[in-house]
């Protein structure tokens, strides 16, 4: 009897995990879809300047945007 009762507290737990996880999933791919219709000629300029300027392109930051200018810099380095 115990164990029948973790098992119905598990399935609801387990069911709060899941829709809290999907909730999140469409949350962050509306946000996406989002980020993609919102790209335009400024977008567009940016990479034309990236690929066609003279020079380098710097890359910086602090804390997990200093990670990701690292990051950006190695992609941009090998290419």
């Amino acid at each position: 009897r115990v164990m029948a009762r973790w098992d119905e507290k598990r399935l609801t737990d387990a069911d709060a995990a899941l829709r809290c996880a999907r909730e999140a999933l469409y949350q962050e791919a509306a946000a996406v879809i989002a980020c993609a219709e919102s790209l335009g000629d400024s977008f567009v300029n940016a990479v034309d300047w990236i690929l066609n300027g003279e020079g380098r392109v710097v890359c910086c930051g602090v804390g997990k945007s200093g990670h990701i200018a690292r990051k950006s810099a190695a992609t941009l380095a090998s290419t």
